[in-house]
């Protein structure tokens, strides 16, 4: 298994502090989400890159729309110089409450058989352009978006509903297996562990009881046993091999992490 981190910025120097000890701590991958509420991913990841040696460094994600290609092909490759290699584009169509930040950007917001053609767009001037081309994930949640990302991405995001059972996450792998005969691997997110939630779900009403009656598959068991043995399940039974954890939840999470990391020392 891998792990990636969400670190959160509140200063510079809390973050330059945060992304050194994730990686510390045995997190591959230093992920910032692309909102307009948070600040850019791509230049808090150049400063992430200055003060780390090995972590690999994501946005999580950037909507294609938003973007002109060019900028960002001029972008993504100013990202792998900095990083001597260790940028991973994460890129998707926008969350469905994007077209607002479209429209703050002045940014056309089309049709999502449009967007899907602007994210092939985006994806194949990186691949043309850039050297070391950068690690395609591509984030995909519903038939159709699945089907595309199985074309082009070199890994896939998961991007489920907080709910989203472990059926679900098997249907969602069927689709992408079905489309494409490379050997893709997978991303999920994790939402909580026991009773430890993030803030952000409890807004929306959500509680561990609820999630875990709903079987959740994104909340796993506080048991570093069990939840280790869960996620090694879902390695080999559906390529999920990569779990992002929210730096909310890494001290919670900390002796699943450990467990997993002593497993795969042991072997």
């Amino acid at each position: 298994m891998k792990f990636g981190m969400i670190v959160t910025a509140r200063s510079g120097a809390q973050w330059l502090d945060a992304v050194r000890t994730a990686e510390k701590q045995g997190y591959r991958t230093i992920l910032l989400p692309d909102t307009m509420y948070t600040p850019s991913p791509l230049p808090m990841l150049a400063a992430a890159a200055a003060v780390t040696e090995s972590a690999r460094l994501r946005p999580n994600v950037l909507a294609a729309p938003l973007r002109h290609s060019a900028a960002l092909v001029r972008d993504v490759a100013a990202l792998q110089l900095l990083s001597d290699g260790r940028f991973e584009l994460g890129i998707g169509v926008g969350r469905p409450d994007a077209a607002s930040e479209a429209e703050r950007l002045g940014m056309p917001w089309g049709s999502a058989r449009q967007r899907r053609e602007q994210l092939f767009e985006a994806v194949a001037a990186v691949r043309a352009a850039v050297d070391p081309t950068p690690e395609i994930v591509v984030a995909a949640s519903g038939p159709r978006m699945l089907s595309a990302a199985a074309e082009i991405a070199d890994r896939i995001l998961l991007a489920t509903q907080p709910v989203a059972t472990e059926t679900e996450l098997a249907e969602m792998v069927r689709i992408v297996r079905e489309n494409t005969d490379r050997d893709i691997r997978f991303t999920h997110q994790l939402v909580g562990i026991g009773d430890h939630l993030p803030f952000w779900l409890g807004k929306q009403g959500l509680t561990a009881d609820g999630l875990r009656h709903a079987g959740a598959a994104a909340l796993l068991p506080e048991d570093p046993r069990a939840a280790a043995d869960l996620l090694e399940y879902r390695r080999e039974k559906y390529g999920i091999d990569e779990l992002v954890v929210l730096d909310e939840l890494a001290a919670a999470f900390a002796p699943v992490l450990d467990r997993c990391t002593s497993q795969v020392a042991d072997r």
